[in-house]
């Protein structure tokens, strides 16, 4: 059967079917091959920007890595809303010994509402903490949903690991700021730090383990700072007590060994540990 075209006058004729492909689709693939040729044009043009994007990700990318807080109310924000935001599991290590009862009463809340739904929490102090009521209150209430806690003897850093992704820790010389880490190997190697510490630690509340034997524990630590001519005030720091505590130990300890001096008591200290290696 025939196609009928338009002709001058308004008259029509019948032409072939191959006649009137040639007439109207023709055209029609002319039209399409431009416009595919202008999609790949306008693709390569897109795609050209692909390095310069790319550069600007790994950028993005470093800066989102490493975040310096320098405010103590940003650093704040950001654990509580890191805290919130877990879903497996939370490394603390909190220095220092005991903690303060505004910084237990920000903390005890939101570490509740993260063991409660289900996210495991591991928590580290020093030894020092053991003889504080508010850390031991503290302690019973998260112990009572799941969280472990342990102490060291020694000084270590303020640090805490969100879900493996995403670390805090302090900022050398600064106790109000800190850093928030995202770089995956950095948090892996804090949270394998955390868990060097971690072995070494003494659990909070231990049947065997008497207060008296962490107490011994903290005397032997002082003794060991005094041998190596470290300062009253060093050693509070670094052992998480009192400055008034620390000299107290001091005293007591040169009375026993009847020195006169640190000086005398450090001396006497190291002959006493030598002779006791060598036996």
């Amino acid at each position: 059967m025939g196609l009928l075209l338009g002709l001058a006058a308004g008259r029509l004729r019948a032409v072939a079917p191959g006649e009137a492909v040639s007439g109207v689709i023709t055209p029609l693939e002319r039209e399409l091959r431009a416009r595919r040729a202008a999609v790949e044009d306008t693709r390569a043009a897109i795609m050209s920007f692909l390095p310069l994007y790319e550069r600007g990700q790994v950028a993005r990318e470093r800066k989102n890595a490493f975040e310096v807080l320098t405010d103590l109310a940003a650093v704040r924000v950001a654990i509580a809303d890191l805290t919130a935001r877990a879903r497996v599991e939370i490394l603390t290590a909190q220095p220092g010994g005991a903690r303060g009862e505004g910084v237990l009463a920000e903390a005890s809340p939101r570490d509740l509402a993260a063991l409660r739904r289900g996210v495991r929490m591991r928590v580290l102090y020093q030894h020092t903490a053991r003889f504080s009521r508010g850390t031991g209150e503290y302690v019973d209430r998260v112990t009572g949903l799941g969280a472990q806690v342990r102490t060291l003897d020694d000084q270590f850093s303020r640090l805490l690991v969100f879900d493996d992704e995403t670390a805090v820790i302090s900022l050398p010389g600064d106790p109000l700021g800190a850093a928030v880490v995202r770089e995956t190997t950095v948090v892996a190697f804090i949270r394998e730090t955390y868990e060097r510490l971690w072995l070494a630690a003494e659990p909070f509340s231990t049947p065997g383990a008497p207060g008296g034997e962490i107490s011994a524990t903290i005397r032997q630590a002082i003794m060991r700072l005094l041998m190596e001519g470290m300062t009253d005030n060093s050693i509070a720091v670094r052992l998480g007590m009192s400055v008034r505590t620390c000299r107290r130990h001091v005293a007591e300890i040169m009375v026993e060994l009847g020195a006169q001096s640190r000086f005398q008591a450090g001396y006497l200290l190291a002959v006493q540990n030598r002779q006791e290696g060598a036996r």
